[in-house]
């Protein structure tokens, strides 16, 4: 092949164009939006999902490191060579969660595990920082029945 031609993949995207008033996040000087609040519902379904990937063995334990506080990493990182929520067949699944907020900035829920006729219990604490971002502060797991 010959000439100066650079191969489609490695071209720049244009520059964002329109008035200057228009609001953009892409470009500098913009404010940066404050995270909003989310439901307690959401917040705790995500972690739950995002734990149980972890300990079922699906995800490492690395990708929890920023979302969790305190000692629930090192829990969490005991927990997972263990794969406590792993089953044989049937995929895990998130039948039921729950929770209960014993004060302001702090949740602490409960999940039940489904897999196939098997059932589990998984507990955990959510705590929210200053910067307004739930992290994950304790983590159990219930033995099989």
């Amino acid at each position: 092949m010959t000439g100066n031609t650079a191969h489609p993949t490695y071209r720049r995207k244009p520059a964002p164009r329109g008035p200057a008033s228009r609001r953009d996040p892409r470009r500098p000087g913009e404010p940066r939006r404050v995270p909003v609040q989310q439901r307690p519902a959401v917040i705790r379904y995500w972690f739950a999902e995002r734990l149980l990937a972890v300990l079922s063995g699906q995800r490492p334990v690395h990708w929890m490191l920023s979302h969790t506080v305190g000692d629930a990493y090192e829990q969490l990182a005991m927990l997972a060579p263990r794969s406590p929520l792993r089953t044989r067949g049937t995929r895990p699944v998130i039948r039921d969660c729950g929770e209960h907020r014993p004060e302001d900035g702090v949740i602490e829920a409960f999940a039940r595990i489904a897999a196939g006729d098997q059932l589990r219990a998984m507990a955990f604490r959510l705590e929210q920082g200053t910067d307004l971002r739930w992290k994950c502060a304790a983590i159990e797991v219930g033995s099989p029945a």
